[in-house]
């Protein structure tokens, strides 16, 4: 299931019920996940970074002033039970266990089956993938980019959790949508050289060129381990300049964050 404006834009009061409304700086997502789970995800609103990181940026790789993604990331800590487990992420399928692992630790996902320990990724365009079990025993999320979606991060991650398929769940946050993300034949023939049906997520477009819906390959992904329970926020990353940052848009540019727990 999925569909658009499947999330609301708040500021919620860390360990607390009833969410405050806020401008646009935190995201909740509105999924199938149990008490006892929380999730949020950011926008580009309401940090201290100045342009073209303006303002929200989580990222301390991409050129900002690092006083000012400090700053951002101070505020988002307030938020949460602990600092979240930030990875290099590498575009790749490793899926490490949040409550152990180092920080800054190379990596793509992780997974935590601790309470109070948060699981992150940083976006620009890329699919966060936020996973829970129906008991609320483990979390997981995955950066899902398209190498690392065709390579096979989403399997490793659910395999690191070690639930089956039916008892899952997932959200997919604010990625590059499907009238935006141009990619090029190799692209769409690494998926369906695996499955002769992600042809179905790639359109057409000009010069030889395919639009690719990430979306409906991750959902695909999921499908195939038996996890049916998915929403999407449906949110155009490109096309949303005022709440999301691009990295295909821009180039210079920040980074969201997205984050699951247990508590």
């Amino acid at each position: 299931m999925g569909g658009a404006g499947l999330y609301a834009a708040f500021r919620a009061p860390p360990h607390q019920g009833c969410p405050v409304a806020m401008k646009d700086s935190f995201i909740l997502p509105d999924w199938l996940a149990p008490s006892g789970v929380r999730a949020l995800a950011t926008t580009r609103q309401g940090g201290a970074s100045r342009a073209p990181w303006d303002s929200f940026n989580l990222g301390a790789h991409v050129g900002d002033d690092p006083r000012a993604v400090e700053a951002n990331r101070a505020m988002l800590r307030r938020e949460l039970p602990a600092e979240p487990l930030w990875l290099t992420q590498v575009h790749g399928t490793r899926c490490v266990d949040a409550a152990t692992a180092a920080p800054g630790v190379e990596a793509d996902a992780s997974f935590t089956r601790r309470r109070g320990v948060v699981c992150a990724v940083l976006t620009a365009d890329c699919l966060p993938v936020l996973l829970c079990d129906e008991r609320a025993s483990v979390v997981g999320i995955a950066h899902a980019g398209w190498r690392g979606l065709a390579s096979g991060v989403i399997e490793a991650t659910v395999a690191a959790m070690g639930e089956p398929g039916d008892a899952l769940m997932a959200w997919l946050g604010p990625a590059i949508g499907p009238q935006a993300f141009e990619v090029g034949d190799e692209v769409r023939e690494v998926f369906v050289a695996r499955d002769s049906q992600a042809a179905s997520a790639f359109v057409p477009a000009a010069k030889g060129k395919w639009l690719c819906d990430i979306h409906q390959l991750t959902r695909q992904r999921l499908n195939a381990l038996g996890i049916r329970r998915i929403t999407s926020a449906d949110s155009c990353t490109l096309h949303d300049a005022e709440n999301f940052f691009s990295y295909r848009r821009d180039g210079v540019t920040g980074r969201m964050a997205s984050l699951v727990w247990l508590e």
